[in-house]
C-alpha cells in the first residue's frame, strides 16, 4: 500500500501519503464495545481520538471484559461511502472508473477482528486456566476493500500481549505487540498512525513528500516490541520492523513493486510522559525511527538510510457537555541517498524533510464535532527526489477543517443492534502550498488552490 523511497518515482513518501489519504486513521470498532459492555464515546472523542479511558483500554491489550457483555465473536464491519470535490477536476480519475469531478464512492469496506483473541468463547474452548492466559492476548486486525482502487488487501493489523505487575514500589502496565504498521501502538492521537484528520478522500490529489515513518512502511513490514506505562506517568516503547516477503505482500492484497526494502532490522522507540487529574489529561514526548534501505528492493547501488526524530503533545479535558482535544507533532528526518542517487533518483546524496501538524477538536454533548487542523511539510530541494515539484521543493501546507455529527454517540445505535456508530463529517482540505506550488502560482503546475478539496462521508460501522 506505502512505497518509499522508489527508484522509479524517485519520490520519498509519494505513495505512502497517497494511500494514507486512502485509508482512514482510526476505528470506533463495536466489537470492543460488546466485549466492554460500554459505548463508544468511552473510548473515543468523535470516534477518533482516544479518551483517558480508551488508552488504559489499548495499553491493557483490547482485552479488558465485562461478565456475560456478549456472546457474539469478535467481528465488526464499516462501510464509508463519499462524495469527493475538488476545486479543479482531476482528469487522472477517469483512470480509475471515476468522473474528473464530483464523484460518489464506497470509499471503503472493513472487516474487523478486534478484541480478546478468542472472544467471549476462551473459557469453553481451553477451561478457566487456560483461558487466564489466553485471555491476556488481544487482536486489533483489519481487512479493506478499497472502492477507489477496487481491491481487497490487508489493513492495520496487529497482537498484543498485555499484563500489569510492581516493579519497585510502582505501578507497571506492560506489554508485548506484533504489528505491520509503525506508530499502531501508539496510545494517543499525535503520531502518524492515528494522527488528525482521521479520513480523507482517495480521489483527490495529496502531496507527494513524507517522512518514513509517516506511512513509508505501513502493510509492508513487521515489527516486534515491548512497552510499559511506569506508575501511570513514563510510557516507555522499544520494538524493531523487517520488510515483509514479496509472496506474503501480494497474499495480503500489497504491491511490493517499488518499495523500500530495510536492511536487517529498523529501530522504533517512543518515550512520553503523562498525567491525568479528574476530567484533564496531558502528554508530551519524543519518537522515532531509523532505517537502512534498498530503495525499490534493488541492491545493486548500495544503500540508503534516514532517521526520524520526532516530538509530540496532546492535551484533554472534558466539562459539562463540552470536550477538548489539543494535537501538536513534529518531525525531523535526515536523509542519506547514495543509492537512490546511483539509480538516478536524486540529484544530491544528502538530504532533510521538516513534517509538523497541528490540531484542536472541540465535541458538544457527545454528539456534534468540530476540528481545525493545520500542517506543513517542507525540506531540502531536489528535482530527482521531489519530481511531482515544479521546482525541486516539498514544501507542501495548509488547513483542515472538519465537522462532524454522532447521533447514536450518547444512547448508542438502534434497538435492533445497539454496539454500532454513526458518524456523518464535513471536511474541507484548504492548501496553501501544494508540492511547491504556491496558491497565486498560474504556470504549467498550476496554483494550490486547485486542489482544495470538499469531502462528505457517513461513516457507519456495527
Amino acid at each position: 500500500m506505502h512505497s518509499f523511497p522508489s527508484s522509479k518515482t524517485a519520490l520519498w513518501g509519494a505513495v505512502a501519503i497517497l494511500s494514507a489519504s486512502i485509508v482512514p486513521h482510526a476505528w470506533a470498532v463495536p466489537s470492543l464495545a460488546r466485549q466492554t459492555g460500554k459505548s463508544c464515546t468511552a473510548c473515543h472523542t468523535t470516534l477518533d481520538a482516544l479518551t483517558p479511558y480508551g488508552r488504559t483500554f489499548k495499553l491493557g491489550g483490547f482485552t479488558e471484559s465485562a461478565d456475560d457483555a456478549t456472546s457474539l465473536p469478535p467481528l465488526s464491519v464499516m462501510l464509508q461511502p463519499s462524495l469527493t470535490h475538488t476545486q479543479k477536476g482531476q482528469p487522472g480519475n477517469k483512470d480509475a472508473g471515476f468522473n474528473k469531478n464530483n464523484n460518489y464512492a464506497l470509499s471503503q469496506a472493513s472487516v474487523f477482528y478486534s478484541g480478546r483473541l478468542f472472544g467471549p468463547y476462551t473459557d469453553s474452548l481451553f477451561g478457566p486456566s487456560t483461558a487466564e492466559f489466553l485471555n491476556k492476548i488481544g487482536t486489533f486486525v483489519q481487512t479493506t476493500y478499497d472502492g477507489v482502487g477496487k481491491a481487497w488487501s490487508w489493513d492495520n493489523v496487529e497482537f498484543r500481549y498485555a499484563d500489569s505487575a510492581t516493579l519497585a514500589g510502582q505501578s507497571l502496565a506492560w506489554g508485548v505487540y506484533m504489528n505491520n504498521n509503525p506508530t499502531l501502538q501508539d496510545p494517543w492521537n499525535t503520531l502518524p498512525a492515528w494522527s488528525f484528520p482521521y479520513s480523507g478522500s482517495g480521489l483527490a490529489p495529496t502531496p507527494g513528500a513524507a517522512t518514513m515513518i509517516d506511512g513509508g512502511f505501513s502493510q509492508q513490514v513487521y515489527g516486534l516490541g515491548v512497552y510499559a506505562l511506569i506508575s501511570h506517568h513514563v510510557y516507555v516503547d522499544v520494538g524493531g520492523y523487517r520488510t515483509l516477503g514479496t509472496g506474503f505482500q501480494k497474499a495480503m492484497g500489497v504491491d511490493p513493486a517499488d518499495e523500500a526494502q530495510i536492511q536487517g532490522i529498523s529501530p522504533y522507540w517512543r518515550l512520553a510522559y503523562t498525567s491525568t487529574q479528574g476530567n484533564e489529561s496531558w502528554e508530551v514526548g519524543t519518537f522515532g525511527m531509523a532505517a537502512n534501505t534498498y530503495p525499490g528492493r534493488d541492491r545493486t547501488a548500495g544503500k540508503d538510510r534516514a532517521v526520524d526524530v520526532g516530538l509530540d503533545a496532546e492535551y484533554q479535558n472534558t466539562f459539562g457537555k463540552h470536550g477538548f482535544t489539543g494535537l501538536v507533532s513534529w518531525i525531523y528526518e535526515k536523509q542519506r541517498l547514495g543509492a537512490t542517487q546511483a539509480l538516478g533518483g536524486a540529484t544530491d546524496d544528502t538530504a532533510s524533510l521538516r513534517t509538523a501538524r497541528a490540531a484542536v477538536e472541540y465535541m458538544y454533548d457527545k454528539t456534534y464535532g468540530a476540528s481545525v487542523g493545520c500542517f506543513r511539510t517542507d525540506g531540502s530541494r531536489d528535482v530527482l527526489l521531489h519530481a511531482d515539484s515544479i521546482n525541486g521543493s516539498p514544501r507542501s501546507d495548509g488547513a483542515i477543517f472538519e465537522l462532524n455529527y454522532l447521533p447514536f454517540a450518547k444512547s448508542g445505535g438502534p434497538s435492533w443492534w445497539k454496539a454500532s456508530s454513526l458518524k456523518l463529517s464535513l471536511q474541507y482540505v484548504l492548501y496553501n502550498t501544494f508540492n511547491g506550488s504556491h496558491s497565486n502560482y498560474d504556470g504549467a503546475g498550476g496554483k494550490a488552490s486547485d486542489n482544495n478539496t470538499l469531502y462528505l462521508q457517513a461513516w457507519f460501522s456495527f
